[in-house]
């Protein structure tokens, strides 16, 4: 059974990812296959967890789970603002990562509403 925390939150991933992308074409060459190759695969394993943790009848684990994938997705896109390296713009960063908290804001309310904490 679907739920529409779950549904809403799906969609703000799948627009995360869809803008994340587009931020990953500007990388230079030689990150594509390493860093931006390792954001790519955390974006579509946050997308995957979600469908899983939606289907689940009992998601604390799964959202727990999620939470950690987040947490590496942002510190991947913060690595790649670097000012030393400069893979993203400021103002891209800051779309993007303002999309990932949205995502993060939208789980954290999952997860109290699965705990009871509301």
């Amino acid at each position: 059974m679907a739920s529409t925390k779950g549904l809403e939150i799906k969609t703000k991933i799948e627009d995360m990812i869809v803008y994340g992308n587009i931020c990953l074409k500007e990388f230079p060459k030689h990150e594509r296959y390493a860093l931006a190759s390792e954001i790519r695969t955390c974006m579509y394993r946050i997308l995957g967890i979600c469908v899983e943790a939606n289907h689940k009848h009992y998601k604390k684990t799964t959202l727990t789970e999620l939470d950690i994938e987040l947490d590496k997705l942002r510190s991947y896109i913060r690595l790649s603002a670097n000012p030393d390296l400069k893979y993203l713009s400021v103002e891209r960063y800051g779309k993007w990562a303002e999309k990932v908290n949205e995502v993060g804001r939208m789980l954290g309310g999952w997860i109290q509403s699965e705990m009871g904490l509301k």
